[in-house]
């Protein structure tokens, strides 16, 4: 697909890796909907992006908020031909602690935004892109997910977020499978440490420190790396029913 004829609807589109996929979108031409819950950000976002971009409020873990604002998304920008799934939490919790067992709770809310969330958000998505007319090879669409190294590595207090992002790893092929005779390609991306508004929250020292963890390059990742893998995945139609580890090569310890 050609990146500046791109329609994207982007979750967690308001900061972070989905912010950054969402400049590099607009730079080269295309249209964006930004997705998150947090008002504020999505406006500043918008602003700072242009004409180019709109903001829909929206909860993913609410299948009837998600197919409303894959609808609005797609009529605000002419269309949809591509979803990018950045939202999520990385909340860390341990299954047995010295308050006691993680509740059920937890765990299933973390399963909710992290992977049926992805779920809705796809769903929707493929429904709305099987109406596009194929382009020359065939395609009408690209779904994207964000996964984690913790799918593979996953450490200790990560079960509930492990679980979730393994999740999105298990469903890559087989939606790819399905999707296949509509023309439209599924891709996941696995992230390492990134400079996210998480980990921003962290002293310069605590950075530095996991950042020297990665083999090479030894630092943390940068958004913009991130969007430039989802680019490399709009414009090359052989990369489907995968899911690529963007990491600098690191392994997580246990803890």
């Amino acid at each position: 697909m050609q990146i500046r004829d791109t329609r994207a609807l982007i979750t967690g589109g308001a900061s972070g890796l989905g912010l950054a996929v969402a400049e590099n979108l607009i730079a080269a031409g295309g249209k964006v909907a930004l997705v998150d819950v947090n008002d504020a950000a999505g406006v500043e976002a918008v602003h700072k992006l242009g004409p180019n971009a709109s903001f829909h409020k929206t909860d993913v873990t609410s299948e009837s908020d998600v197919a409303a604002t894959v609808a609005a998304a797609a009529a605000a920008m002419g269309g949809l031909t591509l979803a990018v799934n950045c939202a999520g939490v990385g909340w860390p919790k341990r299954m047995v602690g010295k308050e006691g067992t993680m509740p059920g709770e937890f765990f299933r809310k973390v399963i909710e935004i992290n992977l049926i969330g992805t779920l809705f958000v796809c769903k929707e998505a493929a429904a709305v892109m099987q109406k596009n007319a194929p382009n020359a090879a065939g395609e009408r669409g690209a779904l994207v997910m964000t996964a984690s190294v913790a799918a593979f590595d996953g450490q200790i207090g990560q079960v509930a977020y492990a679980a979730s992002k393994g999740g999105v790893v298990g469903m890559t092929l087989p939606m790819a499978r399905e999707l296949a005779s509509s023309g439209i390609r599924v891709m996941t991306i696995a992230p390492g440490l990134f400079m996210t508004p998480m980990m921003a929250g962290l002293p310069q020292e605590a950075r530095d420190s996991l950042g020297k963890q990665v083999p090479f390059p030894p630092r943390l990742g940068e958004p913009s790396e991130y969007a430039l893998l989802v680019r490399q995945i709009v414009e090359n139609p052989m990369l489907n029913g995968e899911t690529i580890r963007l990491d600098g090569a690191i392994r997580m310890a246990p803890r």
